[in-house]
């Protein structure tokens, strides 16, 4: 997989910031958010929801991942991010 940039922010195309994905895939407009426990709480809730209708607004994927994602070497988060990379167009070289 293409390695990820950290902590780029998300611009409109008026160059307004919008928010910096723990990982990013600018090319291929993917945001990588890893969810930690304080996502749990009230208003941490709202404010997710938030991000990720913003995301949407600006034509971007959002991946999230858990901690359980992380469980046997992170397999699963690698899954859920190819998966997202391939449709949005990135294909495996060589």
């Amino acid at each position: 997989m293409p390695e990820p940039e950290l902590n780029m922010p998300i611009l409109d195309e008026n160059g307004i910031r919008y928010h910096e994905p723990d990982l990013s895939y600018r090319k291929y407009r993917i945001g990588i958010e890893y969810e930690g426990e304080h996502h749990g709480e009230e208003g941490q809730i709202v404010r997710d929801i938030n991000r990720s209708e913003r995301y949407a607004a600006l034509g971007w994927t959002e991946v999230r991942i858990s901690k359980r994602h992380m469980l046997n070497d992170a397999k699963p988060a690698v899954v859920k991010i190819r998966t997202a990379l391939i449709a949005a167009g990135w294909r495996r070289s060589g």
